[in-house]
């Protein structure tokens, strides 16, 4: 299952949660035109945290993090499984909000105090037992990458679809 991200504006928002067959199709043409892109997280309109989500919403709870950047907040009505349940967005008011909160909390700050037991207790996806740390680090490089890609949403005033593939 991977965490999956896509930036629409205000405009496509509003026609996604009018049409949820065409933001799915709409949403894959940007991937497959996104995948020829090189110009990193602030650039993209399309991102993708890997296997890292459900460790990055693990350590966002513990800090009480205010938006949910993780499954998002809204569902888009009537929208098919994308892959595990259907998909969620974040208007661009709560995108600014987890911008701005993202820029309080730096990596360290993410995972100050967690021990190297904690994320494999918490029965996580997937099941790290025995990576640990290592796991960790791979995680906080997934966060630093929403980090651009969040603000860089914020400051076009778009809005962010979020699901898991």
């Amino acid at each position: 299952m991977i965490g999956e991200y896509v930036r629409l504006t205000p405009a496509e928002l509003d026609r996604a949660v009018r049409d949820p067959d065409w933001a799915l199709e709409f949403i894959h043409e940007l991937i497959e035109a996104g995948a020829d892109e090189t110009g990193g997280a602030s650039q993209s309109r399309c991102l993708d945290i890997d296997k890292a989500w459900d460790t990055l919403g693990f350590l966002l709870r513990r800090i009480e993090f205010p938006v949910d950047i993780v499954h998002g907040e809204e569902e888009i009505p009537g929208a098919e499984d994308w892959g595990y349940g259907p998909p969620r967005y974040l208007p661009p008011e709560r995108v600014h909000a987890a911008a701005a909160a993202l820029g309080e909390v730096p990596t360290d700050a993410l995972v100050r105090g967690v021990t190297e037991e904690e994320p494999a207790q918490a029965d996580l996806y997937p099941n790290i037992a025995g990576e640990g740390l290592q796991w960790l680090k791979y995680v906080t490089h997934q966060y630093e990458a929403l980090m651009p890609f969040f603000q860089a949403a914020a400051a076009a005033g778009d809005a962010i679809v979020i699901w898991l593939d």
